[in-house]
């Protein structure tokens, strides 16, 4: 598929119009310095930039007329018709893909569970006063500590479980390791689900920005649930609480979860499918290599 100048700079232009209607306030005081504990978490956890949610990617398979800008890019090659991601490019991402590909696979085969009431949080600040986030805490240390005293501890991501303080550890109700990471992870855990977003942009340019944009976008709703259910009070920022030390609050979290667990399932089989395809290709292709010598 070979996209004119005209018709790429257009879907890119639109792209970059996506990203500022979600995040383009943010942008401008990000790069005032200024922090946010909410959206900040997207790229400094995960090692990201805006700039891998600004730029887009075609995906493999599309050529970019009169495209060479892309060729400062990691991972792209001049062709006839003008530039490409380079499939010897893509051959060298074969174990970051198959790795990618067998945990979302085995995340979408379980059954989500929507009991965990974004504990995590309050796991993390649980009998300390070593917090998180210059934030404070809507009932306070002790009545924090109150609901976790009296909340089971259901986490099932490691990447969460591993802050959880020392005292909160053993109150989980599965000792998490990254070994058993794809034998634990289920799709209604919201930090499975921002783990997408990451999944995309590691692999760029071998996701289409589409993607990986829906991808980000459902990782801010997942962030900004996580947040309001946390035991911190945002309320100076903008987000209400989402009480789950109340039986009401505990509805309104598990609805919520349940609609990005849904919108996740989709985008969940959209990433692996890409990443299927991508290692059958670099199959077909080794296949058909000529064999050379004698």
């Amino acid at each position: 598929m070979v996209l004119q100048r005209t018709e790429w700079q257009h879907r890119r232009d639109r792209h970059r119009a996506r990203v500022d209607d979600l995040i383009g306030p943010y942008l401008k005081e990000r790069r005032r310095g200024r922090k946010h504990p909410v959206i900040d978490f997207l790229f400094t956890y995960y090692a990201s930039r805006p700039a891998h949610v600004l730029r887009w990617h075609p995906g493999p398979g599309v050529v970019l007329e009169e495209g060479e800008d892309y060729l400062r890019l990691r991972g792209y090659q001049r062709v006839a018709d003008g530039v490409r991601v380079d499939p010897a490019y893509v051959a060298t991402r074969v174990g970051a893909l198959a790795a990618t590909e067998a945990l979302l696979r085995a995340t979408a085969s379980r059954t989500a569970r929507l009991g965990c009431f974004g504990l995590h949080e309050w796991a993390m600040v649980y009998r300390t006063s070593d917090i998180r986030h210059d934030l404070p805490l809507r009932l306070g240390s002790a009545g924090t500590d109150a609901v976790v005293d009296e909340m089971p501890l259901r986490c099932t991501h490691f990447d969460a479980f591993r802050f959880f303080t020392p005292a909160a550890r053993p109150r989980n109700e599965t000792e998490l390791s990254r070994e058993r990471q794809r034998s634990d992870e289920q799709p209604g855990c919201l930090h499975a689900t921002m783990d997408l977003y990451r999944a995309c942009f590691t692999l760029a340019p071998l996701i289409e920005s589409d993607l990986t944009l829906d991808c980000f976008e459902l990782a801010l709703r997942a962030r900004e649930l996580d947040m309001r259910a946390s035991p911190y009070d945002l309320r100076s920022l903008g987000y209400e609480p989402v009480p789950i030390e109340t039986a009401a609050g505990r509805a309104q979290y598990v609805r919520e979860q349940s609609a990005i667990a849904a919108d996740g399932e989709s985008l969940r089989s959209a990433v692996a499918e890409r990443c299927t395809q991508l290692l059958e290709q670099v199959r077909r292709d080794a296949r058909e290599q000529p064999i050379t010598g004698e």
